[in-house]
């Protein structure tokens, strides 16, 4: 069987190889060997030839699905050689597409795809003439070196039925004619110019770092940061508003194209999205990827993007996920068209239910949730109970007089991953937040989330991939009940090592004590990752530098934490703060000081702004910033080591140490000399003088592996493996009075430091700083 196959392939021009690989693919190999059956009995006896045989085989890899049945109408055309051009059968798959529905129109699928046009010699030859004419100072002052491409392309425009080798040799010929014949000159091979070198430029490993990460950037010198599409661009390439039919795996009805015009009708022609959470939880990272791909994607395309609660289980909802969810969505940069709530549609749903129960495609059932576990269950033993009584139970479970548990409604359909049935309506004597007590069913996911996409005109309904099970349900029911059906597209997750986003697991963190409450800094919910400094730019670029794919994406936290350093390297202003503050008393400081320097915000371009802070006689440097033994690699200052306080213009050397009681170094008296008159120093080290005192919270890893959920890698559950360490709490830093002002969330990059957010915690007594990410990423972390 498998040889006559290969044998029918190569009869019409496939490579042995090339038949082999289609026999390998089982659905294709028996396309093609029924299309060329067909082509044998409608042909003229000439359908084992390339040309023939190789439309065969377009047609049998390119026809989509929803316009399979025509199979047989466009074999015809070839084995007749009514279509005998690839140009010509694409023209005839976009006719069909567009036109879908029996019977054909004929006479208009024929002139759409040029059966019957012949293109004479003449026609081709004025065509290309008045072409090479338009041309011909060009071709005559760059001979063979001028593209002919642009003639032939021209050329073919003037006659799109013409076949192309034959413009081809006319415009070889015409060229020629004007020409005559290459000469050596034209037979050259055009010389390759050398780039000029720039010019040599002494610069920093600072600066050569700065512009390699410049290089790579998103980030634009004005600072804009690119948005999720604009860094996608054409990698997201989805049908227009209401060309919904051209999608693979649309299902069209007999009533497809006209809900498809009304469709577009009630939506403008706009493009239409929604961003669908349940609002059972904080959002994390994963849904900031939903977020941008949603919103973004519409405003891309001048469309709008709703912000819909997926609110069916009263159980788990709770007003401050409502408003956290919007907080977060707007903190993005996205304001939601319209917010809608999947129970505004309750009375619609319900309405839906009883007509998918007259349609005879749903039945109350009574099987328990353990009878409908594992695979393969049993078909329910209500499957066929009549129609009338399905109503009647329906209507009961509506009243209240059925008990919780003991009857489900159920849809006659099978989801992709062989799912039998899956459950539309569940009792639940649980009032909603919106609706109070009018309702005690509750529709499920599989049944509301497609009728809402309805109801509401989405025109690409974008979700994550473990949803790809439920697009033949989601497709099935908006058909069975006649209604618009919008697309479904999926696409990877996008989760992140070293952290879990489970609102269960985040639950049992807090209850548990390791972590404050959904927004603890250590988190990955986006209301943590905002407590701790990350600014939305950061995310959005994140999940733009991510993009999107069919696989889940698993990404180290380091990624984020660069795009982090990258947007606050050009928006957060420079401070001086001192986390283990040493008291410095410069015994020598000049009297005529004015007390205070001039500090630029952003010491690569000035032109950012500066502000003042104070000096004294006494100044405070990081305890780590001096020893009273230095080796060779130690640059800092020490007894015989001076180093410089950065911006000051002085010089610092060490003239006295003083020591408590314990032989702790308490105090430090220096002698200060002016940088122009002294050697240069190893090393400048920052400083603060009559600061502000403030707490400052640094923040680790909470988890020590990368999969911190899985067995394999940690036996014991993911709460072993929570690093208690993770916080370190230092009460009695020093920040310059340049941050007086500060407001919750405002960002710093503390010089020397990191970056660091004022907490909400703060105080007008104390601030209180988290650090963000430290300057640069730590070597030490995988």
């Amino acid at each position: 069987m498998a040889a006559d196959l290969v044998e029918a392939f190569v009869s019409i021009g496939l490579s042995e190889q090339k038949a082999k690989e289609t026999l390998k693919n089982e659905q294709l190999a028996k396309f093609l060997k029924d299309i060329i059956q067909e082509a044998e009995k409608c042909g003229d006896g000439e359908v084992h030839n390339k040309e023939v045989g190789k439309l065969l085989y377009q047609l049998a890899t390119k026809i989509k699905s929803q316009i399979r049945s025509h199979w047989r109408l466009i074999t015809r055309y070839i084995a007749q050689k009514k279509i005998n051009s690839e140009l010509q059968l694409t023209a005839a798959l976009d006719y069909l597409l567009h036109n879908p529905l029996e019977p054909v129109d004929v006479a208009a699928f024929e002139q759409a795809c040029g059966v019957g046009v012949v293109v004479t010699p003449e026609e081709i030859e004025n065509a290309v003439e008045a072409v090479v004419k338009k041309y011909k100072g060009e071709l005559l002052e760059k001979r063979y070196k001028f593209g002919v491409g642009t003639i032939l392309g021209e050329a073919k425009a003037k006659l799109k039925w013409a076949d192309g080798k034959a413009i081809k040799n006319e415009v070889d010929m015409q060229i020629l004619d004007l020409l005559g014949p290459k000469t050596e000159a034209d037979l050259e091979k055009p010389a390759k110019q050398k780039a000029a070198k720039p010019a040599k430029k002494t610069e920093d490993a600072g600066d050569q770092a700065e512009k390699s990460a410049a290089a790579d950037s998103l980030i634009a010198a004005d600072g804009h940061v690119k948005s999720f599409m604009e860094v996608m661009g054409d990698a997201v390439k989805f049908h227009k508003p209401g060309e919904n039919y051209k999608t693979d795996g649309y299902i069209i009805t007999p009533n497809t194209m006209r809900l498809l015009e009304e469709h577009v009708k009630a939506i403008g022609g706009k493009v239409h999205t929604r961003f669908p959470p349940e609002p059972n939880g904080i959002l994390h990272i994963g849904h900031a990827k939903a977020i941008n791909f949603n919103f973004g994607y519409a405003r891309s395309n001048g469309g709008n993007c709703y912000l819909r609660y997926d609110d069916t289980n009263p159980e788990k909802e709770e007003e401050r996920f409502f408003l956290g969810i919007r907080d977060m969505v707007e903190w993005l940069g996205y304001k939601p068209f319209k917010v809608t709530h999947a129970s505004d549609n309750f009375d619609k749903l319900y309405e839906c239910a009883v007509e998918l129960i007259k349609r005879g495609h749903a039945y109350v059932c009574h099987q328990r949730p353990e009878e409908l576990k594992g695979f393969n269950p049993p078909d329910s033993p209500y499957r066929d109970r009549p129609i009338e009584e399905s109503l009647r139970l329906f209507e009961d479970m509506r009243k209240g007089k059925i008990a919780e548990g003991d009857a489900i409604l159920r849809m006659k359909t099978t989801l992709e991953e062989g799912k039998k049935d899956p459950v539309a309506y569940r009792i639940k004597f649980t009032p909603h937040h919106r609706t109070g007590d009018k309702w005690c069913i509750y529709p499920t996911y599989d049944f509301t989330h497609c009728l809402c996409d309805s109801i509401e005109n989405i025109t690409h309904s974008l979700c994550t991939k473990e949803f790809q099970s439920r697009r033949s349900s989601y497709y099935w029911l908006c058909n069975v009940l006649d209604m618009y059906c919008p697309v479904q597209w999926e696409y990877g997750r996008l989760n992140l090592n070293y952290t879990v986003v489970s609102k269960r697991k985040i639950g049992k963190l807090i209850t548990e004590g390791f972590v404050r409450d959904w927004d603890d800094p250590r988190l990955f919910t986006l209301t943590a990752l905002r407590r701790r400094g990350f600014p939305p730019e950061a995310i959005n670029y994140f999940t733009a530098k991510v993009g999107v794919t069919m696989a889940q994406t698993v990404i180290d936290p380091v990624m984020l934490e660069s795009c982090v350093r990258e947007v606050l390297n050009i928006t957060a202003p420079r401070a001086m703060a001192v986390l283990e503050p040493l008291k410095v008393v410069i015994q020598n400081f000049p009297t005529d000081h004015p007390g205070e320097l001039t500090v630029p915000n952003f010491p690569a371009d000035e032109s950012k702004g500066s502000h003042k802070v104070p000096i004294s006689s006494t100044v405070y440097i990081e305890r780590s910033d001096f020893r009273e033994e230095a080796d060779k690699n130690y640059k800092r200052l020490a007894p015989n080591q001076p180093v410089g306080l950065r911006h000051t213009g002085f010089i610092i050397t060490v003239d006295k140490v003083v020591k408590d009681s314990n032989g702790q170094v308490t105090e430090l008296v220096v002698k200060a000399a002016n940088a122009s008159e002294a050697p240069k120093p190893k090393a400048f080290i920052h400083w603060v003088s009559e600061p502000l005192h403030c707490e400052v919270r640094l923040y680790e890893r909470l988890f020590f592996h990368k999969s911190p959920e899985d067995p394999a890698e940690v036996p014991g559950g993911f709460l072993t493996d929570v690093n208690k360490d993770s916080l370190t709490v230092l009460p009695n830093a020093m920040v310059d009075t340049s941050v007086m002002k500060a407001k919750v969330f405002d960002k710093f990059q503390f010089e020397r430091n990191g970056f660091f957010s004022v907490d909400p915690d703060s105080t007008p007594d104390k601030l209180v700083f988290n650090r963000t990410v430290t300057l640069k990423e730590d070597p030490g972390k995988n």
